[in-house]
């Protein structure tokens, strides 16, 4: 009955889709397992506070390069306070984080944590942002790192140099994130270093002139108060991009140095960008801050300290915007491995080098997608901007829903930190509407932005389809089979007619009784010059008796010689000439042209071109 059953079973599916049938079994001895007394592999070392918080550091810090002119551009002079809303809102995230980075210690970040509140199609569909926002971060900041390298260095080609630095830190994750995290802490210190200089410096010059300062405080805030508020909050929302880097390489970190790395974020955040914008408003004018000049500190520093202190910071610039690649390498490494590990991505990508026991695969992929991109936008990479934006703002929304399915999902999961349901709705609100207005402020960033993401997630698509995509390649190859062995079929059906026609065309062959040696010869010649399977030899009589006795048993040997070949015997009865060929060629339905004969001699008694064409093939 059971193999009636598994029958049935295969009958009804194909034999690959029957896994077959489960089986119980017992295990007594656990003998062949590793020795638990073995020498263990050697482990990379953990990375601890300060390598942590250099690593995303540097990629949040960089933001006060820029957001305190995009800020003014749109607030005026409220942009400091617009800029404290802002590091408010990420102290908030500092718990929203941090409780669920001590109850999930998962690389992955916002993946890792919808994948243990939601499912998998939503946990990729969130990773994929952020890959996009790592993708975004790195090609940015090594383009724009490389300009301020050019402003140094007039002569450097900025496009070569910019794939030479993304080449410079995937080897440096190649060797390994402990080395490479050694180059970010250096980088980290040197533009606190050189933030410090600048805002003391800046300080000096306002306190001995504070007029300038006074005339930027009067300059009407664009579009009034309420408008200069809420956009100037989108576009200052820009400077806490980076906060979300720590949670995606949290396994690499020592046991407690998360939230330790999301406090000095958020320290270094609150108190560097809401300053230096107050800054900025006693040392330029706001027409020339709102212009939202690339260089706007260095421009500080030169107007403050003088010409060191400017080349002082586009050298920080330069390497702090260096760092944010680096940032990008190590935040995708660990996320991307993670998403392999679940099996969102091809398997090939977990392999590992044998000399430094790095992902190389993750690595190099990650240095060859930021290339192409640079190279398809041709070096202009402004319209990635928007892509970072909306990326970095949709992940971090993510985060807080993530948090708030934390708490109702998995309320038991044991957990050190815990944030308030209040402090995880303001920070979501808050995020959405940063959203909102960065899409408001650019609505075709919108446009540019599901592009690039279509992309991202086709490649992820196609690993969570690829069993359903190899069904379906099944079904068409094997409905492409099934046409063209039906073509095929109706081919040779045509073909095997269309030679049977051709071979159905008979030849005839008269003969006075010829002896059987005449016979073979004039069906060989048939056979090699004729395209046609079927002889009649035609022998034409007076009387019965003139019929040689033994003609038809020796067309009847020849015929068996011959299998390709099929040899009638005809006796026809009349006096062979003209009218008879003509009679038979009516008949029997053969041209003229395909009657043979013999050589005559001189005594018959027809002339040769009275006989309609008849050949002589013997």
């Amino acid at each position: 009955m059971e193999g009636a059953t598994e029958t049935n079973r295969e009958s009804q599916t194909s034999s690959w889709e029957f896994v077959g049938w489960g089986k119980s079994e017992r295990i007594d001895d656990l003998t062949g397992l590793p020795d638990p007394n073995a020498v263990p592999l050697p482990h990379a070392k953990k990375l601890g506070m300060w390598r942590s918080t250099a690593i995303c550091g540097n990629d949040i810090t960089s933001s006060c390069l820029y957001v305190a002119a995009l800020c003014a551009a749109q607030a005026g002079f409220l942009a400091p306070v617009v800029l404290l809303i802002v590091a408010a809102v990420l102290y908030l995230f500092r718990k929203v984080y941090a409780e669920v980075g001590s109850a999930l210690p998962l690389n992955g970040g916002t993946y890792t944590l919808l994948l243990n509140t939601t499912n998998k199609n939503a946990a990729a569909a969130a990773a994929c942002l952020t890959l996009l926002s790592y993708i975004a971060t790195a090609v940015i900041s090594a383009s724009e790192a490389m300009h301020y390298a050019h402003n140094l260095f007039s002569e450097l080609p900025v496009m070569v140099a910019t794939v030479l630095l993304l080449a410079f830190f995937a080897l440096l994750n190649l060797i390994g994130i402990g080395e490479s995290a050694m180059v970010a802490l250096g980088i980290f210190l040197f533009h606190m270093v050189t933030l410090t200089i600048l805002c003391v410096t800046s300080i000096i010059m306002i306190v001995g002139d504070p007029s300038l300062f006074h005339l930027n405080m009067t300059v009407p805030t664009p579009g009034g108060l309420m408008h200069a508020l809420f956009f100037g909050f989108a576009a200052a929302m820009l400077g806490i991009s980076g906060f979300e880097s720590s949670a995606n390489f949290i396994e690499e970190q020592e046991h407690g140095v998360f939230p330790k790395t999301l406090r000095n974020m958020w320290m270094a955040v609150a108190v560097f960008n809401p300053l230096i914008s107050l800054l900025a408003l006693g040392i330029l004018p706001m027409v020339v801050i709102q212009q939202v000049p690339p260089d706007m500190l260095a421009q500080m520093g030169t107007l403050s300290a003088g010409k060191w202190l400017g080349l002082l910071v586009s050298v920080d610039a330069t390497l702090v915007l260096s760092g944010a690649v680096l940032t990008g390498f190590v935040g995708v490494t660990g996320l991307m491995r993670r998403m392999t590990l679940d099996r969102c991505l091809p398997q090939f990508l977990l392999q590992e080098n044998r000399w430094r026991h790095t992902n190389h695969w993750i690595i190099i992929g990650f240095f060859l997608l930021c290339w192409s991109i640079l190279t398809a936008t041709g070096g202009k990479i402004g319209v990635l901007a928007g892509v970072y934006t909306l990326s970095f703002l949709c992940v971090m929304a993510l985060f807080a829903i993530g948090n708030m399915l934390l708490k109702v999902k998995r309320a038991r999961l044991p957990r050190d930190t815990r944030a308030s349901w209040p402090k995880v709705s303001i920070a979501l609100v808050a995020v959405l509407a940063g959203l909102v207005g960065n899409i408001m402020l650019d609505p075709a960033s919108v446009r540019i932005f599901f592009e690039y993401y279509a992309v991202v997630a086709g490649v992820v698509v196609v690993m969570f389809l690829r069993i359903q995509l190899l069904k379906l390649v099944l079904v068409i190859s094997k409905a492409i089979v099934e046409k063209v062995q039906e073509i095929n079929e109706l081919l040779h059906a045509k073909v095997a007619q269309a030679i049977n026609l051709i071979n159905s065309r008979t030849v005839i062959f008269f003969t006075k009784g010829d002896d059987p040696a005449n016979l073979n010869q004039a069906a060989l010649y048939v056979m090699k010059n004729e395209q046609t399977k079927w002889l009649k030899v035609i022998h034409v009589f007076d009387r019965e008796e003139e019929i040689p006795l033994d003609l038809a048993k020796d067309l009847k040997t020849i015929d068996r010689l011959y299998p390709s070949l099929r040899i009638d015997f005809v006796a026809v009865q009349g006096s062979f000439g003209p009218e008879l060929i003509e009679q038979l060629s009516k008949r029997l339905n053969v041209p003229k042209n395909y009657m043979f004969i013999g050589t005559p001699g001189d005594r018959f008694p027809h002339e040769i071109e009275t006989l309609g064409g008849v050949r002589l093939i013997l």
